[in-house]
């Protein structure tokens, strides 16, 4: 849905995008990387207004990487 603009269950246009954020004691839409909730990688979320299909997208390339280093097997 980031990329399309559609929704892939129903072929909706209607698409609300949720930006990710980090609020005090870990609440908000988001991955722990650090020991502090400044160091939060933000998860924006997709949801389909028709159908209520949503999608998680982790959108900054520097995130990715901390999230890669974090968390990689």
């Amino acid at each position: 849905m980031q990329n399309s603009k559609s929704c892939p269950k129903c072929q909706s246009n209607e698409i609300i995008r949720i930006p990710g954020e980090a609020r005090a004691f870990g609440a908000g839409n988001n991955i722990l990387v650090g020991g502090t909730i400044f160091s939060a990688a933000k998860v924006t979320r997709y949801l389909c207004a028709s159908c209520g299909f949503s999608e998680e997208w982790v959108e900054s390339v520097d995130d990715i990487a901390r999230i890669k280093k974090k968390y990689s097997v």
